[in-house]
């Protein structure tokens, strides 16, 4: 078991911007697009990766002081830390369940493929880690059973898929992605729950008329309704809630404009390299399995870069803040995950078609769910820190994160299966 853990951890240690341009020259090679037209396309791929990281890098680099400052001045406490989602990562990855659990998520995908349950190749190997997740909360919670872990795995890989496959459309209509679709479990996971808030916004009088997009404010507003401009003012706000000097806002406000202005152009390369292979994949399944469509599984950072995305994300961060104090039942402050706004509201905005006011509304909703979720999971999480060895930040007895509460398909399969079971949470 050891030797395979090895493995696994020395290919995951190679990061997308390795191990995409292997995998899609290997994909490419498969379906026939030839050696250069596959090594171009994995290299673009790769480069579109590093460039995505190293803005995202920026965002983290920049928000997460500025909320943190913001956190602090607020002056609240509460007993659940929020210690971000590469803990979150790392404890999934490092339980028991992961020798066995992780080969079985890419073989079922193979069987469900096979059997024309599913068009999506999920190649974002990574992210398996909410899946794992998912066993590892189930793997502890039933008292070590491997069985229900390995049931739960299966379970949250089937409705992921399911998920990708129903929000493919969003991916080339409204982020122009074709053949992509994004099987991760806690952004896809809100698709259900966006639309159907949306399908209510649509019956009510005043706000379905209300239309606030990119578009929009850009033609009404000239240069000052650009990303840019926009990011400059939301970094510029940020910065006053954080209570910064003038020095500190100017910085913040200029780096989040460029990273308005930045990041869809680094999508752009990461898209310059898939665009061609996915038509020619098309082409080549459609010789091969007539009638049969197939999207290629992806990590949710290739959307962030999109304006509304982003606009809506940071806008939500001080208010995500006060919805945490003030929510009941709620015992996590979010603190390090806030910036994974950009990635948990993605499929709100789309499932809005960019509506920027409709896209914080559901945000409104969706925010709490959140909390709570990570609340709950702050248990499981604390014990599952302690079994891998987690060193516990000075003064948390207890952790989560935000991003762990958006995992509501593991929540809702973990409490399923707990009924079931009848064991109770060790």
């Amino acid at each position: 078991m050891d030797a395979v853990l090895n493995v696994i951890n020395f290919i995951l240690g190679l990061g997308a911007s390795v191990m995409m341009p292997i995998i899609i020259l290997l994909l490419g090679l498969a379906l026939g697009q030839g050696f250069v037209k596959s090594f171009r396309a994995g290299l673009l791929i790769g480069v579109g990766f590093i460039g995505i990281n190293m803005v995202i890098g920026v965002i983290f680099n920049s928000l997460g002081p500025v909320t943190q400052a913001f956190v602090a001045r607020t002056g609240a406490t509460l007993d659940l830390m929020d210690v971000g989602w590469p803990i979150s990562a790392a404890l999934s990855f490092g339980t028991p369940i992961v020798p066995i659990v992780m080969p079985l998520i890419l073989l079922f995908n193979v069987l469900l493929l096979a059997l024309k349950l599913t068009k999506t190749a999920d190649v974002d190997i990574w992210n398996y880690w909410q899946i794992l997740f998912c066993g590892s909360i189930v793997y502890y919670s039933t008292g070590e059973n491997m069985i229900w872990a390995i049931i739960a795995s299966m379970i949250c890989t089937a409705i992921t898929l399911f998920l990708a496959d129903k929000t493919a459309y969003q991916l080339e209509e409204f982020f122009g992605m074709p053949g992509v679709s994004l099987p991760h479990v806690g952004t896809v996971g809100w698709y259900p729950v966006a639309w159907l808030f949306n399908k209510i916004l649509d019956k009510v009088p005043g706000i379905n008329k209300v239309e606030i997009d990119q578009e929009m404010i850009q033609r009404k507003f000239g240069f000052f309704g650009e990303p840019l401009f926009i990011g400059l003012v939301l970094g510029a706000i940020l910065s006053i809630l954080a209570g910064y000097d003038i020095g500190k806002l100017l910085t913040t406000a200029i780096t989040l404009g460029a990273v308005m202005l930045i990041l869809p152009r680094m999508v752009s390369i990461l898209m310059e390299g898939l665009i061609p292979l996915s038509e020619g994949a098309s082409e080549f399944l459609a010789k091969k399995f007539p009638g049969r469509e197939f999207y290629i599984g992806l990590d949710t950072a290739i959307v962030i870069g999109n304006p509304a995305v982003l606009t809506t994300a940071i806008i939500m961060i001080p208010i995500t803040v006060i919805i945490a104090i003030l929510l009941p039942g709620n015992r996590m402050l979010p603190f390090t995950d806030l910036v994974m706004l950009t990635f948990i509201l993605s499929f709100v905005v789309s499932t809005t078609n960019g509506n920027i006011f409709r896209s914080i509304i559901i945000s409104l909703f969706i925010v709490p769910l959140c909390l709570w979720i990570a609340t709950d999971f702050g248990v499981l999480q604390t014990v599952m820190g302690h079994a891998v060895g987690f060193e516990f930040p000075e003064g948390a007895s207890q952790i989560s994160s935000l991003y762990s509460g958006t995992l509501q398909i593991p929540w809702l399969i973990w409490k399923a299966i707990n009924m079931i079971a009848g064991v109770p949470i060790v």
